[in-house]
């Protein structure tokens, strides 16, 4: 990717929602003949980077990747360490994201995750509730695909009870039935590592989202990384299926 002279043209606003998709750990410590869980430690450094970055950036809202529907076929103990590191994560940030007004939300299916992580989830989302300097989204045990199939099963049992009539799901109707509701769509995708898929992240939500893929793996992730990306998408056109200017 070019590197950008500045984050934003001249006068131009930053994107409302930037989504991340966290990619290299793994690659990163096996370049420097580290174990894998080396990675995912340096990873945690990188979600700090990205959150402060964000929200002195003024962007709205940022959504993390932290782990998918289908990585629970990676091996357990790599399992149990990422569990681990987000037990840590969030007991060590939370005092300090409530301190500079960041709300914390989680999608994601939490009947898979062990209690201890559930009740840490719950205590981060009430404690930030009120929060609106930065609203940051961990998707957590989260694959689009099933969200989406969720969010039709839920339409389909409303349908049949007559609570809601078929001529009524709209795209807006069908999006207050997704996790995220309430959120704007992702302006800017961002994926490091270099592979260029979104990997079941955000389908529905990413249809007109810009995306960026850099070569970085997502230890290595700064706030320049950041303002580079926010670059290039201020130098594309939007034409949401337009013509464009």
């Amino acid at each position: 990717m070019e590197a950008a002279p500045s984050s934003r043209r001249a006068g131009a606003s930053p994107p409302t929602h930037v989504a991340i998709i966290m990619d290299g750990n793994g690659r990163w410590a096996k370049a420097r003949g580290m174990p894998r869980a080396a990675g995912h430690q340096r990873g945690a450094d990188a979600v700090r980077v990205a959150v402060e970055s964000c929200r002195e950036l003024g962007i709205a809202y940022l959504t993390l990747y932290a782990f998918s529907s289908e990585n629970w076929k990676r091996p357990p103990s790599e399992v149990d360490d990422l569990m681990s590191l987000l037990r840590l994560y969030l007991r060590r940030e939370l005092a300090n994201l409530h301190r500079n007004g960041v709300r914390i939300r989680f999608i994601g299916v939490r009947e898979q995750l062990a209690d201890d992580i559930v009740q840490l989830i719950e205590e981060s989302e009430a404690t930030t509730a009120a929060n609106r300097a930065l609203t940051l989204t961990i998707a957590l045990n989260y694959g689009s695909q099933d969200e989406i199939l969720r969010a039709a099963r839920a339409i389909a049992r409303d349908v049949k009870d007559n609570t809601l009539a078929p001529d009524a799901i709209t795209k807006q109707r069908f999006e207050g039935y997704l996790e995220t509701v309430g959120m704007p769509d992702p302006d800017l995708v961002i994926r490091t590592s270099g592979e260029q898929r979104l990997s079941n992240f955000l389908l529905w939500q990413s249809a007109y989202a810009e995306l960026i893929f850099v070569n970085a793996n997502w230890p290595d992730f700064s706030r320049a990384t950041l303002e580079e990306a926010i670059g290039e998408f201020h130098r594309r056109e939007r034409r949401y299926g337009g013509t464009g200017s």
